[in-house]
């Protein structure tokens, strides 16, 4: 059901504390993280793919993407937290599958089967499905063989209500369930980018200009001073980085001695051990409510305190304004939440105030001010 407010943001943050639960609200279901896609798209030139994305009510950013021969359209997940491509087959009568644009192998002429299946488990659903292989293209880049998903049965309720067809994981090979080449991996092995990067640019709702997402290199306009290069852990899979410290008012509040974090476009929050979090969350005066998350006091944001992170050496400040959600007709809440695994995850909260550049070639993350 949904109500007669938004209530979007909300649930979402709900959605996510309760792992699945029904809340008590009468609002629609949602996955655990809100992504972005990326339609239209835009080609600047031929070895650097720009994606505009544009932002909707409900945080969501969404575009196209395009399989088999002739293509079929998709709306897909960018998501560096993730490494499969897959979207909804034909074959699959799940609730969440005829809510969504099905993949018709039958209707394309370069369709490969394998007869691999795989399992991929998300915080409030899980997907089986087959592994094969089609042409998928990007914008103007199409790889003729890719290996991606066709899910035959997709659980929970999350994926009933949500705005995608399917995920396109942008994060290491090894961190693969359908342990098929990802995409970004076969444009580079297909010499198809200007440079072994992608980048990401994330507006604030109501921006003058729109959110980006780019294969192949950066915007420089978008975001000003020196970009800051960070090594990433890439054995984990993902484009994990080491942060020194959490400081507020100067004084390290979380992450005493140094810990480890992962750069997600798929999250939309900035998620962290819960412990760590209560501290972070009672240092920047946010009420915890009994619907397992924070409220902030919306005339309080301009007294309130940054949350600095320290690094590799350089300070990242998140002012009040980029970790306050505010939530039309419900008042403001905080935009740090605890994750199911107690790792640090540096989300859409982070990315909106740093540009993000993810270098596979160096395999190394760039942060620099956004703009």
């Amino acid at each position: 059901c949904f109500c007669a407010f938004s209530l979007n943001i909300l649930m979402f943050i709900l959605h996510l504390f309760w792992g699945g639960g029904e809340s008590p609200f009468c609002m629609n279901q949602s996955l655990p993280r809100i992504y972005f896609l990326l339609p239209p798209f835009k080609v600047t030139k031929i070895s650097v793919t720009k994606c505009i994305c544009f932002i909707n009510q409900q945080l969501e950013y969404y575009g196209t993407i395009y399989i088999g021969t002739p293509p079929q359209k998709f709306s897909v997940v960018f998501d560096t937290g993730s490494s499969d491509l897959w979207v909804p087959s034909v074959k699959c009568s799940s609730e969440a599958c005829l809510k969504h644009r099905r993949f018709d192998s039958s209707k394309s002429s370069t369709f490969r089967r394998t007869g691999k299946h795989f399992h991929i488990v998300y915080g409030t659903g899980s997907m089986k499905g087959i592994l094969v292989f089609d042409t998928v293209k990007v914008s103007s880049l199409s790889i003729s063989h890719q290996g991606f998903g066709l899910s035959t049965t997709e659980s929970g309720k999350a994926f009933v209500n949500m705005t995608f067809d399917g995920i396109l994981g942008l994060a290491y090979p090894s961190l693969s369930e359908e342990k098929a080449t990802p995409f970004f991996d076969s444009l580079m092995k297909e010499g198809l980018l200007e440079k072994h990067q992608f980048s990401v640019y994330l507006n604030y709702e109501g921006g003058s200009q729109g959110s980006e997402f780019i294969f192949g290199g950066i915007d420089q306009s978008h975001y000003t001073g020196r970009i800051n290069w960070i090594p990433v852990n890439y054995q984990s899979g993902f484009w994990q980085i080491a942060l020194d410290s959490i400081l507020v008012d100067g004084t390290e509040i979380a992450c005493k001695g140094g810990c480890h974090g992962i750069i997600d476009t798929g999250t939309s929050l900035l998620l962290g051990p819960k412990y760590e979090m209560i501290k972070i969350e009672k240092a920047i005066g946010a009420t915890p409510t009994h619907f397992g998350i924070s409220e902030i006091n919306c005339s309080e944001l301009s007294n309130m305190p940054d949350v600095v992170f320290v690094i590799n050496g350089i300070h990242y400040p998140l002012p009040p304004s980029a970790y306050t959600l505010k939530v039309h007709n419900l008042g403001c809440f905080s935009g740090f939440g605890y994750s199911f695994d107690g790792s640090w995850n540096l989300g859409d909260v982070f990315i909106r105030e740093y540009y993000s550049i993810f270098d596979r070639e160096n395999n190394q993350v760039g942060l620099a001010k956004a703009v």
